[in-house]
């Protein structure tokens, strides 16, 4: 009843929210005499606050037309390279007309970046996408909101994910690639990429895991402590609704997106009410770029997806109630999930210092977890400064990050096509 109560809240807002926009464009037009009555920029900005409040946010596009590689301006085409039910597999394609730019291009590493299942869509990842460009061919997982899923195709669950990592690794072909995963596929990406070392496949050269819960145990944050102190009982009854009609998912049971939306305000709502205020003071004083800036950001921010139900609650369990991974219980399939048994693919972990969604430590789990990895092929990397979003976005992104990230996978890419990997006679160094 509540997502229906929340389609009709909806419903409601769109044509005040129409209306007010449509006011806000009539005080801030110069050519228009109501413009000029004194405050008018002040009743301008309350009508655009009140628009951006009400309004219907879309899943953005990642908008990439071109990135500076190699110094020549690369053209950045989209392709849906597999269209499964719940994801699909998005390629980058890189155009120049510069017949070097291309030769160069042919060699660069191949990246799978596996962005979040977890309330945003993966054009999140868009500045991680648009610096990667640069020098990587690369492919990201788009995830497609459970609303729109018919239920047809059938209940999507944390099984399903790893699969589908798999699925993609395997039509992408290891033999030039690195998979990054940001946040929470760092969990399912490495389930991936065992099981694949267990049954004898080939690998990945490297996995490069960014404040994920690959141990929720490790510094539990408020999302840690949610889910330990709530039953899975609880979430599955407070939770999770079936999608309304008129949407192509009607009857498929979710955690809406709007639920997980109020979740990330109620997490930080000050910041949120202070971004807002900022907002409306930018727009009277006619500071476009701050504004932009804010619209830009909540654009993204306020898109988000539904989940389905089962995917949700399993992750709630064996994450972050059984910590299945670390306590080495897992099973996907009936598989026993071993890290372990990695041992040709290196590691690099990163956390962000002040990140308040996956602990100190959590990440860096992963390292105690594959055994099997020698020491000499393994990396981490704490970001100074940075909170959860600025280690995959951002100027310390771009800045500190993205460098520590490219010369890894040269470095690696080097040494599987030169040499076997050697055990390593002295302790390596995690920096």
């Amino acid at each position: 009843m509540l997502y229906q109560m929340y389609e009709f809240q909806k419903a409601l807002l769109l044509p005040m929210s129409s209306w007010a926009k449509a006011a806000a464009d009539t005080f801030m037009n110069v050519s228009n005499p109501l413009s000029k009555i004194p405050g008018s920029e002040r009743l301008a900005a309350s009508y655009e606050l009140l628009y951006r409040l009400g309004k219907e946010y879309k899943k953005p596009e990642f908008g990439i037309r071109s990135v500076h590689a190699y110094g020549s301006e690369v053209v950045i085409h989209e392709v849906t390279k597999v269209a499964k039910p719940f994801c699909k597999l998005i390629q980058f394609k890189r155009y120049s007309d510069d017949a070097q730019v291309i030769n160069q291009m042919k060699h660069d590493p191949t990246i799978l970046l596996v962005a979040p299942l977890s309330g945003h869509h993966s054009t999140l990842l868009r500045d991680t996408v648009r610096t990667l460009l640069q020098d990587h061919q690369v492919f990201i997982t788009d995830w497609v909101d459970a609303r729109q899923v018919p239920l047809t195709e059938g209940e999507f669950g944390l099984d399903d994910y790893v699969h589908y990592i798999q699925d993609f690794m395997r039509d992408i072909g290891v033999a030039n690639l690195h998979v990054i995963s940001v946040c929470q596929p760092t969990v399912p990406t490495l389930a991936a990429v065992a099981l694949m070392a267990s049954q004898g496949e080939p690998l990945p050269l490297s996995m490069i895991m960014m404040g994920g819960p690959i141990d929720a145990r490790k510094s539990p944050t408020a999302v840690n402590s949610l889910a330990d102190k709530k039953s899975y009982e609880w979430f599955k009854s407070h939770v999770i609704y079936k999608v309304p009609p008129p949407n192509p998912g009607v009857g498929r049971s979710v955690y809406p997106g709007f639920l997980q939306h109020s979740g990330f305000i109620a997490m930080n709502p000050q910041n949120h009410l202070q971004s807002h205020w900022d907002y409306f003071q930018n727009l009277v004083r006619g500071d476009e770029l701050d504004a932009k800036q804010h619209i830009h950001f909540y654009d993204e921010y306020n898109a988000v997806l539904d989940m389905d139900a089962k995917y949700y609650l399993d992750t709630i369990k064996t994450v972050f109630q059984d910590f299945a991974l670390p306590n080495g219980t897992w099973e996907v399939a009936g598989k026993r999930v071993k890290p372990e048994d990695i041992k040709t693919t290196a590691l690099l972990t990163i956390e962000g210092e002040l990140d308040d969604i996956s602990g100190s430590g959590q990440t860096r789990a992963a390292h105690k977890l594959c055994k099997g990895i020698p020491l000499e092929q393994k990396d981490h990397y704490e970001v100074s400064g940075a909170g959860h979003y600025g280690i995959f976005s951002g100027r310390r992104w771009r800045e500190k990050v993205y460098p520590r990230i490219q010369a890894f996978i040269r470095a690696h890419e080097d040494t599987r096509r030169t040499t076997p990997p050697r055990a390593s006679k002295a302790p390596a160094k995690l920096a």
